[in-house]
């Protein structure tokens, strides 16, 4: 069952799996996709888009999501309109119909059908495709890679190999030291957020003019904690960049390594699951979407100890490493594509040259 929370950056990240019964009763009409669909958001956030994996599962959509069918050998390349749905050409449109209740945005399927898109002949849709897709899938790559090494450094860390426990004051201090952005003069800062965990694990470069209300400084690396819903695996391993000021939002909390342990080490054991289970049995907080767990409390709480490692923590500092690097140059690949795809959309980008480009990418 396919939601616009699990609609993320073009990919489908997570979704609530139905037993076809219950299926039977919560849906309307037969919503369920085959691969190559082409799924959009239509309320709530609206226009975020993906493609539905060609392997796996078959999917239904909750009301707030519909998808593109493009006709078997028609005029239309699949792929093309999925990218049509990210250009400035979609967008302008999509905001002069857009509607908004109370509660929500949210624009009409007979809105979206009414929409025009230049089309090209489908040789050059393929030839855009081709080179936009050729970024998309080197950036997937990029993920899955970084996210099999975490997982490797996870079974690394993980409390069934290692008997011994500390509390985590024992291994890390929490830092607290809070600045308000728009007196930071530089000209941009790294902003570590909880969309920005969600989105990728990248920080946003963003003018601190920009940043309304006060954030933890982050000085050197250290590991975010979010105390947001505990139960979410948001626990991030940052190695701020040289020169540029790094803040943290206040719902994650900010922990130094101390006593010889790495950071990377720090995060595989208050990454794990079990930890993260025990700090959701101690949140406050009546509403479901906004539990917290105390400081104190965390600080309070045993993980395994990462001082007993030994060689296994050299390995764990080595995959967090490509992780990191997976992610920085995903990152980088996004960015380029996110520049490229509006030229080569609008023909203002000839394929050839870009192709060129993408050559010293990928």
């Amino acid at each position: 069952m396919l939601r616009v929370a699990d609609v993320l950056d073009g990919r489908i990240e997570t979704a609530e799996h139905v037993q076809a019964g219950i299926f039977d009763r919560r849906t309307l009409g037969p919503k369920v996709s085959q691969p190559g669909d082409i799924v959009l958001t239509v309320k709530g956030t609206v226009g975020r888009v993906a493609m539905m994996p060609l392997e796996g599962s078959i999917f239904s959509y909750s009301p707030q999501l519909c998808y593109f069918r493009p006709l078997v050998n028609g005029p239309l390349v699949p792929r093309y309109l999925y990218y049509w749905f990210k250009s400035e050409e979609f967008w302008v449109q999509a905001n002069v119909v857009k509607g908004q209740t109370d509660m929500a945005d949210f624009i009409s399927l007979g809105d979206v059908s009414s929409l025009k898109m230049r089309l090209p002949s489908v040789a050059e849709q393929r030839a855009v495709s081709e080179v936009l897709g050729a970024l998309d899938d080197k950036i997937t790559v990029n993920e899955r890679i970084a996210a099999a090494s975490e997982a490797l450094a996870l079974a690394l860390a993980s409390p069934e190999r290692w008997e011994s426990r500390v509390r985590l004051d024992g291994i890390c201090a929490l830092r607290k030291v809070q600045v308000t952005p728009v007196e930071i003069t530089e000209a941009a800062v790294d902003h570590y957020s909880l969309p920005a965990f969600d989105s990728g694990k990248i920080p946003a470069r963003e003018d601190p003019a920009g940043i309304k209300s006060g954030k933890f400084l982050v000085q050197g690396t250290a590991v975010l904690l979010s105390k947001l819903n505990p139960e979410i695996p948001r626990v991030w391993n940052v190695l701020p960049e040289v020169g540029v000021p790094a803040l943290a939002s206040t719902e994650f909390l900010v922990l130094a390594p101390i006593g010889g342990v790495s950071s990377d080490e720090l995060w595989s054991v208050a990454a794990q699951s079990t930890f993260r289970n025990e700090l959701a049995s101690k949140v406050t907080g009546t509403s479901k979407s906004h539990q917290r767990v105390r400081p104190a409390e965390v600080m309070a709480s045993e993980v395994v100890d990462p001082r007993h490692f030994g060689a296994d923590g050299q390995k764990i500092q080595n995959l967090s490493g490509t992780a990191s690097a997976m992610r920085k140059e995903a990152a980088t690949l996004s960015a380029l594509r996110d520049t490229l795809l509006p030229q080569l959309m609008s023909g203002r980008l000839r394929v050839k040259d870009a192709e060129k480009i993408v050559e010293d990418h990928v």
